[in-house]
């Protein structure tokens, strides 16, 4: 069965579908098969993992509303190994279109319940916001990824998040599980990267993963050219980063 993983933070700009895109690839190389959900409005890890959004029809956004099945919706991308259900700008304004749907937290899960078995790991890329397609994301997953970028404002919103993940479990998932927190955006040559690494691990008694993602100039370019890191740049710290992050997703035991 496969392991359905959410990506989250309600703060923009932590890499959070920067872990989803490398996440994916580097679980791929190393020879899983993976499901990638786009849930985010902008589409941004549908076209870093090299899908032309102008010539896609089939979305998340139609599969939220009922008319197509998870099937319909899947595209291959630029990786072997990496399926892809895409985003559209549609999506943003799901929330108000499901209002009053019934069960409307649970459409996506029961669409990814009848594929999930097919794949060895599930990424859902979540919005930068805690609403209805982020609460169909944590109800669908077994586990929450979460993304902290090593600046000042880091634990910022993060109590919130967390709040949000518990809400979940206790109501509507009960299986579900922090799958652990990863810290991007790291720069050796400045302290306060240090210090929020430290402060993180004192203030968040949550599970860390030893993994740390660092800034690295070839990683940012990498979306732009519609490709994961470990494609654009194999050798780069980005794609060592993300592949050592992938190994330890893949040791990580979950009761």
């Amino acid at each position: 069965m496969g392991r359905v993983i959410a990506i989250s933070n309600q703060k923009g700009g932590v890499g959070k579908t920067t872990t989803t895109i490398n996440l994916a690839a580097c679980l791929a190389e190393k020879g899983k098969k993976v499901l990638v959900i786009d849930m985010d409005p902008q589409g941004n890890a549908t076209s870093g993992l090299g899908i032309d959004k102008s010539r896609i029809t089939e979305t998340s956004y139609q599969i939220l509303l009922g008319e197509i099945t998870i099937w319909e919706a899947m595209v291959s991308s630029i990786c072997d190994g990496v399926t892809v259900v895409p985003s559209e700008r549609n999506l943003a304004g799901a929330e108000i279109e499901l209002i009053g749907t019934e069960d409307s937290q649970f459409i996506l899960k029961k669409e990814v319940d009848k594929v999930k078995d097919s794949y060895d790991f599930v990424i859902i890329d979540c919005p930068p916001s805690l609403n209805t397609l982020t609460v169909n994301a944590m109800t669908t997953a077994d586990t929450v990824l979460v993304p902290i970028q090593c600046e000042y404002y880091a634990l910022e919103g993060l109590s919130e998040l967390l709040y949000t993940i518990d809400l979940v479990k206790n109501r509507l998932n009960e299986k579900l599980e922090i799958e652990g927190v990863v810290f991007t955006m790291y720069d050796a040559r400045t302290c306060l990267s240090l210090q929020v690494v430290e402060n993180v691990k004192q203030n968040l008694q949550q599970k860390i993963y030893k993994t740390i993602i660092p800034r690295n100039i070839r990683l940012a370019e990498a979306p732009s050219h519609g490709m994961p890191i470990n494609m654009y740049d194999s050798k780069s710290a980005g794609a060592e980063g993300y592949r050592s992050l992938a190994n330890e997703v893949i040791e990580r035991r979950f009761e």
